[in-house]
């Protein structure tokens, strides 16, 4: 059955703090993704907070990339959503958790456009 996208959820743990705290690497590391996975970088919006954390989105024609780092606890929740098939996601998210230096990975995939989510009690509108 053919698809609108794949969107990987990815929960990375016992990240690399500082990397997770740097803005400038955090954009290098999406960016590349990107690039490596394909997709063609439309825009990139990053933003520090204080005293620590980044978030941050790569809209790419395909669709987006973003994170959110919470350097304190060495985690970040990372979206890849790509659209067609001419871009890989998987390549995106096997280069992120190098980046930073991920140690513990849990993925979730979901195809998108195929027909109705069943995630649970929320119903469609």
């Amino acid at each position: 059955m053919d698809t609108m996208g794949r969107h990987i959820i990815v929960e990375l743990w016992k990240c690399h703090r500082d990397i997770l705290n740097s803005i400038k690497d955090m954009e290098h590391i999406f960016v590349e993704a990107a690039l490596k996975a394909g997709a063609e970088v439309r825009e990139v919006t990053f933003h520090k907070f204080a005293p620590i954390g980044i978030s941050g989105v790569i809209i790419i024609s395909e669709s987006h990339l973003t994170v959110h780092s919470f350097p304190e606890h060495g985690y970040a929740s990372v979206d890849v959503y790509t659209c067609g098939q001419s871009v890989d996601p998987h390549i995106a998210v096997r280069f992120i958790e190098r980046g930073l230096k991920a140690m513990q990975v849990e993925k979730l995939e979901i195809t998108r456009g195929t027909g109705a989510l069943c995630l649970g009690p929320l119903e469609s509108i």
